[in-house]
């Protein structure tokens, strides 16, 4: 706290001895179910023994009347339902990724907080919360049948508690942010418009994209999460906790097709904000707060999850050339109007400069969508998306009477078209290739029919899929390429691949076919229904950041796909 991008206080995934942690749990053996309340990103967990049953509410507290700034507040409810069950609470903070141990100091009355270097967390609870060691706290306690335990950790600035002390939360006050909490997420729910049961489906999907948006900005983090590894085998960890245009961009379409809109405008906000208004400022992604450079290290004194590292903070990507942003920037701008919102004389100065520049760029290789960090090629998905932004600019010129050299944007885009077919479309497979002058299939090449650039029957797009299937397919799930790119092990299937897939086979009338791998990579999510980057059949295990933000927006077009197609 207080940002996706912030160092971590409970960081134990990262170092299960040093990384920091708050546990809640029944002191004695019991089992345990758990689930979202309906619409809401609001966990309960109800615990069950011999000695009776309670359930567990956690949440990030929410502000009511539909404002977006959330309180910086974890919650932690416990209710007693049946006989009685024995709680212990351990809160163990560690400031800065681990490596700072909190002074816990006595704030009066009955709160504690815990200070480390520039960041500070107040706790409290019904329960007496007692020092344990130096540097952690312990409460054990008994809820009974109709009781109910509150414990509240909120984030500070250390500066502000040493000018007043903490006034301790009132009880009632925090039931009045639990239940503020479920009505806002019920509230944002009711906007879309989810009527079948794949949509239903699809809504766990949407409230957890809403759940990595960052309010203050309107940026659409890629995850949460830095460094859970895409490989056992080490090397294959990135810090996915900042905002990618390409991510983002298929975040508004997927939220749009549900009914939500909203979004679209802060994310396009942010990033005319982010890039000053200029394409030369323009990068692949950014911090959620706008912050461009986003320099990569490596954390030594951390072990990694399972202890597998390294673990990285920042992402050297942010430095790269990825041609693909252009289009995803001109599609949103696009979107936008078809809503009824005609681009101010600002922004289409600014999507003016986007679409010269991907006129003067499309020729050179890039990084493409998987941010290789070998060297850059040409990449196919890469001059589709240069295409996008020739074509959306087109569009909106003559939609909406801007002065636009049409003219010479025309020639150009139907140049990339024709670059594309002659050198990256394989005649004997039938088939698009991953890059110029290679025969290697990527999955990438199933969103080409999703920005028009080929229709989704076209016997060039049913060659495309079937050597995907042939070249990728393993367990009924797809990986995203079997190309060389630098890094040692081998990585899981990539979910929002094998949802592309689901997407394509549905639209071209394999709806059998659909729905099976629809389903298969639907089993790929925990019980909770949330989804990793990235699925190991063999072993059941998650692999990559989590939850990824790219597979859940793939579930979403995925299951639309199938509900009109299906």
């Amino acid at each position: 706290m207080p940002r996706f991008d912030s160092a971590s206080v409970f960081g134990r995934l990262l170092d299960w001895k040093k990384g920091g942690f708050c546990s809640l749990a029944p002191a004695g053996e019991h089992s345990a179910s758990r689930r979202y309340l309906p619409d809401t990103l609001v966990l309960e967990t109800t615990f069950r023994a011999e000695s009776g049953s309670a359930r567990v509410f956690d949440c990030f507290t929410m502000r009511s009347g539909g404002r977006q700034d959330p309180f910086q507040q974890l919650l932690r409810v416990v209710d007693g339902l049946e006989g009685t069950m024995d709680f212990e609470l351990l809160a163990c903070p560690r400031f800065d990724y681990g490596g700072i141990q909190p002074w816990i100091r006595a704030e009066d009355p009955g709160a504690f907080s815990a200070l480390g270097g520039a960041a500070a967390l107040v706790l409290w609870s019904d329960a007496r919360l007692e020092p344990a060691g130096h540097h952690d706290l312990h409460a054990r306690f008994p809820v009974s049948a109709g009781e109910r335990v509150r414990t509240s950790i909120h984030f500070a600035l250390p500066e502000t508690l040493d000018n007043r002390t903490p006034k301790p939360p009132e009880p009632t006050e925090l039931d009045r942010r639990l239940e503020q909490t479920v009505h806002w997420w019920d509230r944002w729910a009711k906007k879309g418009h989810a009527r079948s049961q794949l949509e239903r489906d699809a809504m766990r999907s949407a409230l957890v994209l809403k759940g990595l948006t960052n309010a203050p900005t309107g940026a659409i983090c890629a995850a949460p999460t830095t460094s859970l590894p895409e490989s056992l085998e080490g090397n294959r960890n990135w810090d996915y906790r900042f905002s990618w245009i390409r991510d983002s961009a298929f975040t508004l379409a997927s939220l749009a097709e549900l009914g939500y809109v909203a979004e679209a405008d802060g994310f396009r906000r942010f990033v005319e904000r982010s890039a000053a208004g200029s394409a030369q400022e323009l990068q692949v992604m950014y911090g959620v707060g706008g912050e461009h450079r986003l320099t990569e290290h490596e954390l030594e004194d951390l072990e990694g999850y399972r202890g597998v590292g390294p673990v990285r903070v920042g992402n050297a990507a942010y430095a790269q050339t990825q041609l693909d942003v252009y289009g995803a920037l001109l599609e949103i701008a696009w979107r936008w109007h078809q809503r009824g919102h005609s681009p101010s004389e600002d922004y289409w100065k600014f999507l003016v400069e986007l679409v010269e520049t991907a006129s003067r760029c499309w020729a050179e290789p890039d990084r493409g969508i998987w941010e290789v960090r070998g060297e850059p090629r040409h990449f196919v998905q890469s001059k589709v998306m240069c295409w996008v932004a020739l074509d959306r600019g087109i569009s909106l010129a003559l939609a909406t009477g801007r002065t636009a050299r049409v003219h010479e944007w025309t020639r150009t885009r139907d140049g990339i078209k024709a670059a594309v077919m002659t050198h990256g479309y394989n005649q004997e497979r039938t088939s698009f290739v991953q890059a110029f002058g290679t025969t290697e299939m990527d999955a990438a090449l199933l969103l080409l029919p999703n920005v028009g650039f080929v229709d989704w029957a076209d016997e060039r797009m049913v060659g495309t899929v079937a050597a995907i299937r042939t070249d990728l397919e393993e367990d009924g799930l797809i990986l995203r390429y079997r190309t060389a790119d630098g890094l040692e092990g081998d990585e899981g299937r990539f979910l929002c691949c094998s949802f592309w897939m689901a997407e394509c086979l549905a639209r071209q009338g394999q709806s059998d076919e659909a729905r099976a791998i629809f389903d298969k990579a639907c089993g790929a999510s925990n019980d909770l229904g949330l989804f990793s980057e990235e699925y190991d059949p063999a072993t059941g295990l998650m692999l990559g950041n989590f939850p990824q933000g790219l597979t859940h927006l793939s579930h979403i077009e995925a299951a639309l796909a199938l509900r009109d197609y299906g």
